[in-house]
């Protein structure tokens, strides 16, 4: 079963069209990475699902069910921007007022199991304005965690990490996942979001560019040759052989791309034009390369 499906979906601002006919699918337990450039109308479809403002046109679905139906809007859990804690509060009073905000029963072993579940456990004494950016983070996804929610909605959770934060919310939402929980999550930083996602969807200008699943990512991201030469003459040589060839000025290589075998490039370079390759390996481009070049493409 899938845990969302959008048709059609619209929304528009005044003469702005937000989110333009969109479609979407979200399987269940599945940890879907929420990408695409400022503006193009993921945290709007994010707000759109969890209820916070209302569609212009179109359908969303959660397990089946109108995303209206208060039995499904029980099942989630949200963080979008920031969690609305008081700063002057400990984290365990925070939490209280939610779980009190929620009518949850037994708030108390509640609460224990939410901030165990995001490695805060011993912060519950802490008032919220000591705690650092990744313990607030980790606090809003506890607080988007109270009810044991079936469908977590995160809005940019990473930002603002650093690597150990990022390391303890992976750990975290791959848990969640693990446990049946289906996680949507919008993030900019594609290299972290790439070791977690099970599925992905990229939007752009508010419409759906493409979904798919992460062996379906992999299997489209092309592998490549990356080398190094002393010889100026080597792009021109290569570009005349080959038919992509790049240059990858962030790392100082050349890159082939195709089926190539590297032995063979270097002999070619070597034997062909007396062109020696300094340095040479085989690697495949990964998540952010390929969403780069589907934006550059325009598709």
């Amino acid at each position: 079963m899938n845990a969302i499906e959008i048709r059609n979906l619209t929304k528009t601002f005044g003469e702005k069209r937000a989110v333009d006919g969109l479609n979407m699918t979200v399987p269940q337990g599945a940890i879907y990475g929420f990408i695409g450039e400022n503006g193009s109308g993921k945290s709007t479809t994010e707000k759109l699902i969890c209820g916070l403002i209302q569609p212009s046109g179109g359908e969303i679905k959660l397990w089946g069910k109108d995303h209206k139906d208060q039995n499904v809007r029980s099942q989630i859990g949200v963080l979008i921007e920031a969690p609305g804690c008081f700063p002057n509060y400990t984290v365990w009073n925070n939490m209280k007022l939610q779980a009190a905000n929620l009518g949850l029963k037994n708030e108390n072993e509640e609460i224990r199991r939410v901030l165990h579940l995001v490695r805060m456990d011993g912060a519950a004494s802490n008032k919220f304005k000591n705690c650092s950016l990744g313990m607030k983070q980790r606090i809003g996804i506890a607080f988007a965690l109270l009810g044991n929610p079936a469908l977590l909605v995160l809005d940019e959770p990473i930002n603002g990490l650093d690597a150990d934060g990022m390391r303890i919310m992976r750990e975290i939402l791959t848990d969640l996942s693990r446990r049946g929980t289906t996680v949507l999550i919008s993030s900019h930083i594609l290299g972290e979001l790439e070791k977690i996602a099970t599925h992905y969807g990229i939007i752009r200008g508010g419409k759906m560019l493409c979904e798919m699943t992460a062996e379906e990512l992999n299997a489209d991201c092309p592998t490549y040759v990356a080398l190094k030469a002393d010889d100026v003459n080597a792009r021109i040589v290569l570009e005349r052989a080959f038919e992509r060839v790049e240059y990858d000025q962030e790392h100082g290589e050349l890159r082939v791309y195709g089926n190539n075998r590297a032995e063979e490039i270097a002999d070619f370079l070597y034997k062909q034009h007396g062109i020696a390759v300094t340095e040479i390996r085989t690697a495949k481009i990964n998540l952010e390369e390929y969403y780069i070049d589907l934006m550059r493409e325009g598709r």
